[in-house]
């Protein structure tokens, strides 16, 4: 498409590369080459390159004075504020390591979290610690508390020494790091299985600001803004994108359908970031006046299917841009606005190697769908592992590639196309199905919002293919109407034969859908089947 008059895209220049690759050498260096513009805002509070240099400094003098060393563990339950950003401002310049926890997570989810990263020292918003204080009384590494904000008056008996966010500290010089040390844990969102706890070098932020900024055409006096939670990859390597092109970062507490163009508008933001199901959600609104009353030129899209991208921009006059990266990886695959094309993720991006593999890690033939497997050129670009997790990690960087799980296809002129995830892969009546591929055909009828594909067991020791539907307020759909709608987008075998219609599907703080609860679940006596319904699919 030609980008609209609204849509400018912005050529920068990627910053200038440093050696040193540290938190404190890029804050140091932000400061010197711009200490007065703003760096960061919680919309209540804002730092400047200046300020966030110092408070780096004294956040660490603090931690150090209650005992934490180079190398410790710290662990943070906490929202989009300030103190998150001071957490992780502080620990980085002390050499500690910050461990941000899914604000979500209960129960055995937490207490793995707490037992993996080995945090003695916890820094929790009031509100959320009484999860804390609920896990099982068995022994946990954590013994302290650091308490944001007076506690309410129900609280849960504290289980652990308890005390108040402490003031920052008299500033510290910065630990002498390298690129490759551990500046944060970042657990996997346990969409299956244990969470793993992401070990993510100084280096690799460093490189998620300088290729995604490139991407998002960042220059000096940007404002990005981000609604999406900083305890994920997405959100916090946004920080780094201000931090090395002199723009600033504005972050809301959480995403708002009705209020996401008014932050927009009083934040006056340039440039934003949004998921896959963000798009459609927005979509579905009523035309406001606010949504042309932005100055936001292009947003960072991962997974929004490309039928809605046309739409979105031409609707809003903001340029999505797709792209592919993990918590183990980087900004890999991607491309600037102009080099977009729906449904597509982007071509590889410079720096980093990528190959679509079989089973036996052999290469596949240009589009042909096989496993996507990455490695970078440039040293930490990656994570460095799995916290506690040896054989994970082997099997995951197993014959010197990550192997991402994800299906992908790659053309010959380069770009790479989603297919889905490999444990998503259905197999029926001898044909592989990709349930992202349904879905999108689901998505795209006018009365569907959220749809989640899935394989369930059958009597012939193979799948069938099962839907979960959310549809979008005030509308009704019959699951027979449903299925002629998929009947001439789909292969025959690709239709779902079992369909449940829920408000509500269950989703991870990031917005990705937990395809494991509704496996669990599986067919149940409210389950549509449509092979009691009468109905006979055309074979084409």
């Amino acid at each position: 498409m030609e980008l609209t008059e609204t849509v400018v895209e912005k050529r920068a220049e990627k910053p200038k590369l440093l050696s040193s690759r540290t938190l404190p050498a890029l804050l140091a260096a932000r400061a010197a080459r711009n200490g007065n513009q703003p760096l960061f805002s919680d919309g209540s509070t804002e730092w400047s390159g200046a300020d966030a240099l110092e408070i780096a400094s004294r956040r660490a003098g603090a931690l150090a004075a209650h005992g934490v060393k180079r190398g410790d563990h710290v662990a943070l339950l906490c929202g989009n504020r300030i103190e998150f950003m001071e957490m992780v401002l502080g620990c980085g310049w002390l050499g500690a390591v910050v461990v941000p926890i899914n604000t979500a997570s209960r129960g055995p989810q937490l207490e793995h979290i707490l037992r993996n990263s080995g945090a003695r020292l916890l820094v929790a918003e009031a509100q959320l610690v009484d999860v804390v204080h609920a896990l099982p009384a068995r022994d946990l590494p954590l013994e302290h508390i650091w308490l944001i904000d007076e506690p309410a008056a129900h609280s849960l008996p504290p289980r652990y020494e308890t005390s108040a966010f402490p003031p920052p500290a008299e500033s510290i010089p910065a630990a002498k790091l390298e690129n490759g040390d551990a500046l944060a844990v970042l657990y996997t969102s346990g969409t299956s299985g244990l969470s793993k706890g992401v070990i993510c070098p100084h280096a690799q932020f460093y490189w998620w600001g300088y290729n995604t900024s490139h991407d998002l055409g960042v220059v000096a006096g940007d404002i990005l803004y981000t609604c999406l939670p900083l305890f994920h990859t997405n959100a916090l390597n946004s920080f780094f994108q201000a931090l090395l092109n002199d723009a600033q970062l504005v972050v809301g507490r959480r995403f708002s359908a009705s209020g996401f163009f008014d932050a927009l508008v009083t934040t006056r933001a340039t440039i934003t970031f949004v998921l896959g199901a963000m798009v459609p959600i927005l979509l579905g609104r009523p035309v406001a006046a606010n949504e042309r009353g932005h100055r936001v030129r292009v947003a960072l899209a991962p997974g929004v299917p490309g039928h809605f991208q046309e739409e979105f921009t031409a609707r809003c006059g903001i340029a999505l841009i797709d792209g592919y990266g993990s918590t183990e990886t980087n900004a890999v695959i991607g491309g600037v606005a102009s080099a977009r094309r729906p449904g597509y993720m982007g071509k590889l991006a410079q720096g980093f190697e990528a190959r679509v593999v079989d089973e036996h890690d052999e290469p596949v033939p240009d589009g042909e769908p096989g496993e996507l497997v990455l490695r970078a050129n440039e040293p930490f670009s990656f994570a460095n592992g799995y916290l506690g997790m040896a054989a994970e990690t082997v099997k995951a960087w197993r014959n010197l590639w990550f192997h991402t799980g994800d299906r992908v296809i790659r053309e010959a002129d380069g770009y790479f196309r989603f297919v889905d995830r490999q444990k998503d892969a259905i197999r029926r009546r001898g044909e592989n199905i990709s349930s992202y591929e349904v879905e999108q055909v689901l998505l795209s009828h006018p009365s569907v919002e959220t749809a989640a594909v899935f394989g369930v067991k059958s009597t012939l020791a193979e799948d069938e293919v099962m839907a979960v539907i959310g549809l979008r307020d005030g509308e009704a759909l019959e699951p027979l109407d449903l299925v002629r709608y998929c009947e001439p987008r789909l292969p025959y075998f690709a239709v779902p034969r079992y369909l449940d219609f829920e408000q509500e599907l269950p989703k991870t703080e990031n917005g990705k859908i937990q395809k494991f609860k509704l496996r669990e679940t599986g067919v149940t006596v409210t389950t549509w089947d449509l092979e009691t319904s009468g109905y006979r699919l055309k074979r084409h």
